[in-house]
């Protein structure tokens, strides 16, 4: 595989997010119990309204291998984040192409992207006890804890604030 290709989704990549996006929820075992967050992840049409979609593409095929929704504060989608700060959500990777670096350069391109619109700093959130290997990667990526930004949006889902500085523009 040739290293992935970041660009902003389009309708006709919508289907394919949408699969991947529900498939690596699942896989890592965040959707057990829970109908309503799968239809939520399905509706990318609704997140491009409102945020950015981006997709990770193959540089070969064009195969969409991943997706991650970059907002900023006042959106519908923003759990999180503040003035001069950015958030992304819903970053999935398809379990079948994980492991390439994929996640990485989608959150290389959300930190890219805020940086570009003058942000101080991009926030997440991380479901606790879930997805270990994006905790490592949000680390590696020099993603620290923020504790007071831990929420729960429904009992036994607490999700775990994460931010990372950005350089000042200079």
């Amino acid at each position: 595989m040739t290293s992935p290709q970041v660009r902003r989704a389009v309708p006709a990549d919508f289907p394919a997010v949408a699969r991947l996006t529900v498939a690596a929820y699942e896989a890592d075992g965040q959707l057990k119990g829970e109908n309503s967050y799968g239809v939520v992840l399905a509706d990318v049409a609704t997140r491009a309204q409102t945020g950015e979609v981006l997709v990770a593409a193959d540089g070969a095929t064009g195969e969409v291998l991943g997706s991650v929704t970059f907002v900023l504060p006042g959106t519908p989608y923003a759990e999180l984040c503040g003035p001069g700060e950015a958030e992304f959500r819903m970053l999935a990777v398809d379990p079948a192409a994980q492991g390439r670096g994929i996640g990485a350069a989608l959150v290389e391109a959300c930190l890219s992207r805020a940086a570009a619109q003058g942000c101080s700093a991009v926030v997440i959130c991380v479901r606790s006890g879930h997805a270990e290997t994006a905790h490592r990667l949000y680390e590696r990526l020099g993603f620290v804890r923020t504790p007071e930004r831990d929420w729960s949006p429904l009992p036994g889902v607490e999700l775990l604030g994460l931010r990372r500085e950005l350089p000042a523009p200079g």
